[in-house]
């Protein structure tokens, strides 16, 4: 597998990834998270690929995940304030959001991971309480749960990761 920028011509493949992860994730037990609201919207990710913030993962000339990621000094604004916890780490850092996969390929939660820790050496990242299965990968991969941050999106509480 690797990893590229995603492209303006990657999108319609992008929002199949994410209907996919909508009913996974509903599936699984996490059905708030990105299903009440149809999460993410096209318009986005449309902004974040602009941005060049927005990844796919290509498997064999296809591609089987994307994902946003950035990298800097206090980038993620709902992290500024975090509740029953801390950062571990200072202020500069990387984020991963709205990672997804087709289901195709085992391990492509990991491989994105890893290849965003590998960018910047010190990662945060965030999800839904009910999302058991993220938080079973982000606890593989060696995140420490932090605290717990709020989003803009919903009310939902998100538990908070780091690594370094």
């Amino acid at each position: 597998m690797n990893i590229r920028h995603a492209t303006e011509a990657d999108v319609p493949v992008m929002m199949k990834i994410y209907e996919f992860a909508r009913v996974f994730m509903a599936e699984h037990g996490n059905p708030n998270q990105w299903g009440s609201t149809n999460w993410p919207p096209e318009g986005l990710i449309r902004e974040d690929i602009v941005a060049g913030k927005s990844y796919v993962c290509i498997h064999e000339g296809e591609i089987v995940g994307t994902f946003f990621y950035d990298f800097g000094e206090d980038i993620e604004p709902t992290y500024r304030m975090i509740e029953d916890g801390a950062w571990i780490g200072g202020d500069t850092y990387g984020v991963v959001h709205r990672i997804a996969g087709n289901g195709s390929v085992k391990g492509i939660g990991a491989f994105c991971l890893e290849w965003a820790f590998e960018q910047c050496g010190h990662l945060r990242i965030d999800t839904h309480g009910d999302n058991r299965v993220m938080q079973s990968l982000l606890k593989k991969c060696g995140f420490t749960h932090c605290g717990t941050i709020y989003v803009v999106e919903d009310n939902y509480p998100r538990l908070a990761y780091e690594k370094i």
